[in-house]
């Protein structure tokens, strides 16, 4: 069995390690993880505590754990198994010590740290993890089943635990308190990168499984192992307050505390940062400039530092327009390419984000991940002389005032950039002689509608739960996974997404992704507009903090001044 072996305990402290299988090696390296400050750094305060502006999440338990809002919490309350450096670009054990895996890359066994509690003071065991997968998979947990479970379809006894027929995960095993052992029902060399997901942290044995008092007292304040705890109750559309965990198993945070503060919507939250009210807060993209000017630009894009408080650096997300496939419209191809190529990109980077909070994508898969190709989605440009000949040729001829008898409904929610952005989509699309008619809803009754197919088609965003080709291509496209929204299903993609998780040979894999994306291009399921930057700011109050491309802050990190 190949061995990858960690040295240190935590995301905050590691010693250099390697992986014995050369036909793994892709899968991890360890080093000293010194980002923000080493061991011993000074910039923490007494009393210190970060004020963070956020939406109103959707889950901050990792059963459900799937937007960025939701997992920028549940990234402080839990450790994972791994954590991926993006300064050295490699995969390290964070919750595990150590992880092996045998020839066929069909099975793992990670080795836990040891003396690791949860915030009850409870010790974290093998039985932790398979508990809080198991709760991940089972159709009856929560208020809803999980939208997410897709990341452990892999594992032996996944699709039993679906359909409710099993009640427990078959591949998972726990030979003692710190072994866990994962069997798949195939190869998967990316694997540890999927453990590196906050929804896969363990939960106490005490976590509810199913609907009622006790599941909605754990869902508002959820017991984690990380560096910080919950301070009460997640009070919706208010605040949710995290307090240091004082025998967490490594470093101890720098800080105090966090006080995450929820505001309906970005413009409001920046008055509050303009106040002196929040300390870290996301900038309305018509003052991005702005704020550039007056708080200073980050050196690299990540890391703030004094008079430089403004991150701009490239995140792997992609906002596009979600299709659905099963519209009697929109399930017309020469259609889905003449929209995407009405689109003009540049002009909304531009026009909404000053050309600094986005790039136009020709992709769904963004820079910065390998197996970005250049231009891989034929039809995400703007060309509108050819959108015009393909809806010719496929008989939506205009009539003398330019109309070509099509009429759709754009759904999106309107608070941030949204509205504009999706009026600009709107005049692209009438410039072609498409008429198109507003939906527009709070977002969490626009996801209730996407989840139940209520809609044609309309905005949404992905960013990535881990640095691989594999999560966009994989949760998004694949039959039947419940960020599959619009409901695109080709066999021949299925089946070559399967034949590419199974290849274990790293460059072999993505080469094969990249060939997955290029079919999936030319199907246009989804629309691509833009790639996200970060469009961050933090106060003078803000001495270090780093936010990485998956948009997620370790705040025992943050240093602040007193």
């Amino acid at each position: 069995m190949a061995q990858q072996k960690i040295g240190g305990v935590t995301r905050r402290n590691f010693v250099k390690g390697g992986l014995a299988a050369s036909a793994l090696a892709a899968l991890a390296a360890c080093k000293n993880d010194a980002a923000t400050g080493g061991e011993g750094s000074e910039g923490g305060a007494s009393g210190a505590i970060l004020n963070y502006y956020i939406n109103n999440p959707v889950s901050i338990d990792p059963y459900n754990a799937q937007e960025d809002q939701g997992m920028q919490v549940c990234y402080q309350l839990f450790d994972a198994l791994t954590i991926y450096d993006f300064d050295t670009d490699e995969l390290m054990g964070l919750a595990a010590e150590s992880w092996g895996v045998n020839d066929a890359a069909d099975e793992f066994t990670f080795h836990l740290v040891e003396g690791a509690t949860f915030h009850n003071g409870d010790p974290v065991t093998a039985a932790d993890f398979k508990y809080a997968w198991e709760r991940v998979c089972n159709p009856k947990t929560g208020n809803q089943p999980s939208q997410i479970s897709y990341h452990l379809s892999l594992v032996d006894g996944y699709d039993a635990m679906l359909d409710g027929s099993a009640t427990e995960l078959s591949g998972l095993s726990c030979p003692d308190d710190n072994t866990f052992v994962v069997k798949l029902s195939a190869p998967y060399a990316d694997f540890p990168f999927v453990c590196s997901h906050p929804a896969l942290s363990p939960v106490p044995s005490s976590a509810p499984m199913e609907a009622g008092d006790d599941f909605d007292a754990f869902f508002r304040a959820p017991i984690g192992n990380g560096a910080f705890k919950m301070d009460g109750s997640w009070v919706d559309g208010q605040e949710i307050n995290l307090v240091r965990y004082d025998d967490y198993y490594g470093e101890a945070a720098k800080i105090d505390g966090v006080h995450f503060s929820i505001q309906k919507d970005v413009e409001t939250a920046y008055r509050e940062f303009q106040a002196g009210n929040l300390d870290v807060c996301q900038i309305p993209t018509a003052q991005l400039q702005d704020a550039i000017d007056q708080y200073g630009e980050s050196e690299d894009g990540y890391n703030m530092a004094p008079e430089q408080h403004v991150l701009d650096g490239a995140e792997l997300s992609t906002y596009y327009i979600l299709i659905n496939m099963e519209d009697e419209q929109m399930a017309d191809v020469n259609l889905r390419h003449a929209l995407s190529l009405a689109i003009n990109r540049e002009a909304i980077c531009e026009t909404c984000f000053m050309g600094i909070g986005a790039t136009p994508a020709d992709n769904i898969v963004p820079p910065g991940l390998d197996g970005y190709e250049e231009g891989a989605w034929p039809y995400a440009k703007y060309d509108p002389e050819q959108a015009a000949q393909i809806l010719d040729e496929a008989g939506y001829t205009a009539d003398a005032d330019g109309n070509r008898g099509i009429t759709l409904t754009l759904s999106y929610n309107l608070d941030g950039s949204h509205k504009q952005i999706m009026e600009m989509v709107i005049a692209d699309f009438n410039a072609l002689g498409i008429q198109v008619e507003s939906d527009t809803q709070e977002w969490a009754t626009i996801l209730d509608n996407y989840a139940a197919g209520n809609f044609q088609f309309g905005r949404l965003g992905w960013i990535a739960d881990y640095p691989i080709m594999d999560n966009f291509i994989y949760p998004l496209f694949y039959t039947g996974n419940g960020d599959n929204r619009g409901k695109y299903s080709n066999a021949e993609v299925d089946s070559a997404i399967d034949a590419a998780r199974a290849t274990l040979d790293k460059d072999a894999r993505t080469e094969a992704l990249k060939a997955v994306n290029r079919v999936i291009a030319e199907d246009c399921p989804d629309i691509p507009i833009f790639f996200y930057t970060h469009t961050m700011v933090g106060s003078e109050r803000v001495n270090a903090l780093n936010m990485n491309m998956l948009k997620l802050v370790d705040m025992a990190e943050v240093e602040l001044e007193a």
